[in-house]
C-alpha cells in the first residue's frame, strides 16, 4: 500500500484556532450528522459493542448530611 498524504487538507495552527474552526464546522451539521458522527466516534475508540449494545445504567444514592 502506498497511500500519499494531500497537502491541499492540512491545516496548521494553534490548539485553541484548530477548536473554534471545529466549533464552526459543528455549527453547520444536521442532528443527523451530528449523530453519525458521535457514533462512529464510539465505534473507533469502544468497538462495534458500543454501538450495538444497550447502554448501562447506574444509580448512586447520596445520604445528605
Amino acid at each position: 500500500m502506498n497511500k500519499v498524504m494531500n497537502r491541499m487538507n492540512v491545516s496548521v495552527g494553534t490548539a485553541q484556532e484548530l477548536e473554534v474552526a471545529e466549533k464552526e464546522v459543528l455549527k453547520h451539521t444536521s442532528v443527523k450528522e451530528r449523530l453519525q458522527t458521535i457514533t462512529y466516534l464510539r465505534e473507533c475508540f469502544y468497538g462495534t459493542e458500543a454501538t450495538t449494545g444497550r447502554l448501562h445504567r447506574f444509580y448512586k444514592v447520596f445520604r445528605r448530611t
